[in-house]
Order: C-alpha cells, then sequence, then structure tokens
C-alpha cells in the first residue's frame, strides 16, 4: 500500500510521514545519494550569478545525537544534545559528551546515547526543466517537497518515493 504525500499548505508543501524512520544516517545517506547520482526528477542545470548551478545540489543539513543520562534504577534523571553539521560531527560530539566526566557529575547518573532519539535532514535544492525550484527535505520521519507550483513535480516525487523502500 502505497502512503501519499498531502498538501498541508496553500504554498505547496506537501509532506510524506514514513511508516518507519529511517533507521540511521546511513540509510538517510542512501536515499540522498541515490537522487544525487541518478537524478530521478529530471532536474536540470542552470546559470546563477554566472556560475552554473546543478539540477541537484546538497542545502543545509542537520544532525542532532540525543544522551540520555540514567539513574541506577534506569530511570532518566537528564539529558543532552548535541548537532552538528555532518554525521560525523554529531558523532564525535557524542562520544565527547560521553567521555565528559564532569558533564555526567554534573547531571549524575549514567550516559547512554539513545540513538532512537536522534534526528537527522538533508535538504536537496532542485530546478526542474520546467524552470521552478523547489527543496526536498529528507529527514528520519518524513519528507518534505517544498515551493514547487507545478503539481506535476509532486506527482513525479510521490511516484519516486512509492518505488523507494525505505520511504514507502
Amino acid at each position: 500500500m502505497a502512503v501519499d504525500f498531502e498538501q498541508i499548505r496553500s504554498n505547496k508543501t506537501a509532506v510524506r510521514d514514513l511508516p518507519a524512520p529511517l533507521v540511521d544516517t546511513a540509510a538517510l545517506e542512501a536515499v540522498v545519494t541515490h537522487v544525487l547520482e541518478n537524478n530521478p526528477f529530471g532536474c536540470v542545470a542552470y546559470e546563477s550569478g554566472g556560475e552554473t548551478i546543478p539540477g541537484v545540489v546538497r542545502g543545509r543539513e542537520q544532525y542532532t545525537a540525543r544522551i540520555v543520562y540514567l539513574d541506577g534504577d534506569g530511570k532518566k534523571v537528564g539529558a543532552a544534545t548535541v548537532t552538528a553539521g555532518t554525521t560525523a560531527g554529531m558523532n564525535a560530539a557524542a562520544a565527547a559528551v560521553l567521555a565528559d566526566a564532569a558533564l555526567t557529575a554534573a547531571v549524575g547518573g549514567t550516559p547512554e546515547r539513545d540513538q532512537n532519539k536522534d534526528s537527522y535532514s538533508c535538504q536537496l535544492k532542485c530546478r526542474d526543466p520546467n524552470g521552478e525550484n523547489y527543496t526536498l527535505t529528507f529527514g528520519r520521519k518524513a519528507v518534505r517537497l517544498t515551493g514547487y507550483d507545478d503539481e506535476a513535480i509532486l506527482a513525479a516525487v510521490e511516484d519516486w518515493a512509492d518505488e523507494m523502500a525505505a520511504l514507502s
């Protein structure tokens, strides 16, 4: 059963809530890399400021790790969140927090990485052959298409997402 995008605003934003979250940043990167390498929407390069811009480029990326502090009974007594612009940065920051004895003493309990609470997203900027620019943002729990006008763009993204196991 395919899960459809639902238009949620009048400025043509559609979101697909994923039936199951992407399991990790590698799963996110696999989907993003597929779009960048295969250009399934037929995006086209364009000129801007005398520079040629590829039809699909990475935009903003954000990776957030959650560390919880548990007491002897396994009850949460505190938490820390670290955010970085790359997966490597997120993992390095999480490792630093886990190893920080002064922070652990200040918060109390034993620190543990709670990967089920991690969040991450990668935005792709796309140029449709009709001249429209739109963004496609992949997150752990949803995919968001924004800034499109032509319904054919939504249809193309939706058809592609239906065929991607991680997104349907």
